[in-house]
């Protein structure tokens, strides 16, 4: 029961960055999004002591630059309200296996003709880590609905082009 490998305390690979790894660049590069569907990200806020959580997808997520994200939620959705009265965001995933906690400083972006809220946000901090003894396969993934790749995927090229305006568009 001592034996410190089964506790995986010296199997724990694990990094920080502030800014995004190359290969998270290609990932939220806004192109090839029909190739990475299925990919999910959380994105957390916390509001007098109660977390709201939105799932992203691929199509909802744009890194202009190494150090940057902008990303979009729907206005009327909890996150939204809080991230933009606080600035504060947390998004999870996992990718490459392992598990990515992303620290962020957002503001809106203002973007008349859009349905949804565009947030611009910098990297404050961004950790991973994985371990020898598990591999994390998976975090949180969706599949389509019968009959809606197609729209949902012309929906987030579209929301991506937003996106892209909004990174533009920033102070």
């Amino acid at each position: 029961m001592n034996d410190p490998s089964a506790s995986g305390t010296r199997d724990i690979e694990h990094g920080t960055f502030d800014e995004w790894p190359l290969p998270l660049r290609a990932l939220f590069d806004g192109t090839s999004i029909e190739t990475k569907a299925g990919f999910t990200a959380s994105l957390l806020a916390a509001d007098e002591g109660r977390i709201r959580t939105s799932l992203l997808s691929v199509g909802e997520l744009f890194a202009p630059d190494p150090g940057s994200l902008c990303f979009s939620l729907w206005p009327q959705s909890r996150a939204a309200r809080v991230i933009s009265k606080t600035g504060v965001a947390t998004l999870t995933f996992v990718f490459d296996e392992a598990f990515f906690q992303v620290q962020l400083q957002a503001k809106v972006v203002p973007l008349g003709d859009s349905p949804v809220t565009c947030f611009i946000a910098t990297i404050e901090s961004g950790e991973w880590q994985k371990v020898a003894y598990a591999r994390l396969v998976q975090g949180i993934e969706f599949a389509f609905a019968e009959g809606q790749e197609n729209a949902v995927l012309d929906r987030w090229r579209h929301q991506v082009e937003g996106l892209k305006r909004a990174a533009s568009a920033a102070p």
